[in-house]
């Protein structure tokens, strides 16, 4: 926050907190190679208080009665060297003055310099957070805010030159006349000498026309009073991008209207426009980013799509317009059916709000898919960055299921793990007699790929599916089968991998020469472990850990522990590799009488090395470390 430093009764001077001065300097000099950005943010900054004024003036006509016509206006004056920009929008009190640019709140100032840090391109991540305004000093040394809220009588103005702090007094008279007319915000900047290609009329046009000609508000090149006098003429096409055909639009225009309403510099990965009719008719432009925004998994996170009813903003931030798991899209949804004078609270209730969000959800599905199969390497980039957040939706959206899983991709045994495979491609190369689909939880695709669980499957020709996200181990619990073939860990339970000349053997029968073995490694191990058996799914490794039939699977045992805060203990089987070279010396071992405290020691040391395998911690790290040093002991004398 920010901190007073002195006040009045109408003029206050506050200092900016650490963070936003260093934020500052960054922008300053890390976007000075693209200064022109700071005029594409400050229109946006004004389209966005045109929009928020034509939605409340719904509800109450006087705010705009004295102007009806939004426009914005941009002018030089070279006597002065400043550059205006002036909007009739819904303007700023002097508390929204003070939190909205003597602050960055809102925008997460600690995880964004955090972020910031180590960043190699702070240019993206500025935009990411949404702190354009904050642009204007790459070619101002000082920026005044003159701004009056629509409906009130007081004019503000804030002042800074965006090192020492700022100041927010009230304007005088004389000071106001800069506004046009009775609301809005005008945006004065004293160019520093870097910046005066922008006191030239031509440039200021040009950069108009290349990022801003798609906003749906005019802008003129002169002062209010000239424009109201009926001089001049609009300097971009002001008309909504969205309501156009697709083959008026240029993929240039897509781009700079996706970087208007994300405040941010990457380019859209994928575009989809279109015009909904039938029961419900409306017009969708929507993008998908190239890069995650830094808060997508944050729990309060809304989705930014905006609403409009017939071109009228309502608002940016309407739940249930698009699915959670779908968050990380951006654009405008612009409907036909919905009453303008609608509140926003009861918005989310009304049934074409859930209509248009089965719509849109069908067509983003399905635009995923046909990216999937177009444009492969660009819809890995899509799923490396938002495949965890799309896979939410099997867990609560049932009725779309069917089409997500035709996009989700996953990493699997098939070609030693390197490339995403999808549930038809496992299902079409699964064994003539394979009625499960194989997967195994965890942190990461090294321990999967090392887990000593998949050897068995591995050695047969059995595909392993790797899950690593978290949600995988929830839309587990209600997703039981794909095709008709039932999703199955293994790690969990007795599974049959024996070949098909090995099947009429008994099922629990145990090598003789192992008996022994089993029954003091349970003497040893008593409450430790739930059973301890002889493992169809070792090739190479001595031991491991599965969860037990009726169980809990181990992995998401942890994630309860760490997400719900989950009490349960489940006691883990252990399975052991006959064929092993340790297991053969210690079932030796167990013949030849051997079962005091070196048998307990072994027996404790196998559970240990079971539970580093598996990325779990040891109970007694002390104990492990006694017993390894006196084997390593023995061993080296």
């Amino acid at each position: 926050m920010s901190v007073k430093a002195k006040t009045s009764e109408k003029s206050e001077t506050l200092n900016f907190s650490a963070d936003v001065s260093r934020l500052l300097n960054i922008v300053a000099n890390a976007l000075y190679t693209n200064h022109d950005v700071f005029l594409r943010e400050l229109i946006s900054n004004a389209a966005d208080a045109c929009d928020r004024l034509r939605y409340d003036s719904i509800q109450n006509p006087d705010l705009i009665k004295d102007n009806p016509n939004f426009r914005i206006h941009i002018y030089k004056d070279t006597a002065t060297r400043t550059l205006t920009v002036v909007d009739n929008g819904v303007g700023m009190s002097h508390d929204e003055l003070v939190e909205n640019l003597g602050t960055i709140a809102k925008s997460g100032t600690a995880a964004l310099m955090e972020k910031m840090k180590d960043a190699k391109d702070p240019l993206k991540l500025i935009g990411q957070f949404g702190v354009g305004f904050y642009a204007s000093y790459m070619v101002a040394d000082k920026v005044t805010v003159t701004s009056r809220k629509a409906g009130s009588d007081e004019v503000w103005i804030w002042e800074s030159d965006g090192r020492t702090g700022f100041t927010v007094r009230e304007a005088a008279a004389e000071e106001s006349k800069i506004l046009d007319g009775a609301r809005g915000t005008a945006v004065t900047l004293h160019i520093k000498d870097e910046g005066s290609e922008f006191l030239i009329d031509e440039k200021t046009k040009h950069t108009i026309q290349t990022y801003s000609d798609h906003i749906d508000v005019k802008i003129f090149q002169n002062k209010p009073e000239e424009t109201a006098a009926g001089q001049g003429k609009p300097v971009n096409s002001a008309s909504a991008i969205w309501m156009r055909p697709k083959s008026e639009v240029t993929p240039e225009q897509y781009t700079e209207f996706y970087k208007h309403i994300t405040h941010g510099f990457d380019e859209p990965l994928l575009t989809s426009h279109w015009h909904a009719e039938g029961k419900i008719e409306f017009n969708a432009l929507l993008f998908i980013p190239t890069l995650r925004p830094w808060d997508l998994y944050d729990p309060g996170r809304k989705n930014a799509v905006r609403l409009y009813v017939r071109r009228v903003f309502i608002s940016d931030s309407i739940d249930g317009l698009v699915y959670p798991w779908l968050r990380f899209v951006r654009g405008v949804i612009d409907s036909q059916d919905l009453p303008l004078n609608i509140s926003r609270e009861s918005l989310q209730f009304n049934p074409v709000i859930g209509k248009i969000r089965a719509s849109v959800t069908k067509r983003i599905l399905g635009d995923l898919e046909k990216l999937s199969r177009d444009d492969p390497p660009g819809f890995i980039t899509f799923w490396g960055q938002f495949g965890a957040a799309l896979k939410e939706g099997l867990y609560d959206a049932a009725e779309h299921r069917p089409d997500l899983f035709k996009v989700c991709r996953f990493f699997s045994t098939h070609e030693n793990g390197e490339k995403h495979v999808s549930l038809d491609d496992y299902v079409s190369r699964m064994k003539p007699d394979q009625k499960d689909i194989y997967y195994i939880s965890g942190e990461s695709l090294d321990m999967l790929r090392n887990a000593p669980q998949i050897e068995g499957f591995k050695s047969r020709g059995l595909e392993v599916l790797f899950f690593t996200d978290t949600i995988d181990d929830f839309w587990l619990q209600q997703v039981h089968d794909y095709q008709g073939k039932k999703f199955k860990s293994v790690t969990k339970g007795d599974i049959e991998l024996s070949a098909p000349e090995e099947k009429d053997k008994k099922k629990d029968s145990v090598p003789a020469e192992h008996e022994r073995l089993i029954k003091e490694l349970k003497i040893h191990l008593g409450d430790e472990i739930n059973d301890i058996r002889i493992s169809r799914r070792l090739t190479d490794s001595p031991v491991c850990l599965v969860a037990p039939e009726g169980g809990v699977d181990m992995h998401m045992e942890r994630v309860l522990k760490i997400h719900q805060k989950y009490q349960g203990e489940t006691r883990p089987v252990l399975e052991i590799n006959p064929g092993h070279s340790l297991i053969k010396k210690m079932a030796a071992m167990a013949e030849g009488g051997t079962t005091g405290e070196d048998m307990k020691d072994a027996a404790f040391l196998l559970l240990d090395q079971a539970r580093i395998i598996q990325g779990q911690p040891l109970k007694n790290p002390a104990a492990f470390t006694r017993r390894m040093t006196a084997f390593m002991e023995r061993g080296l004398s």
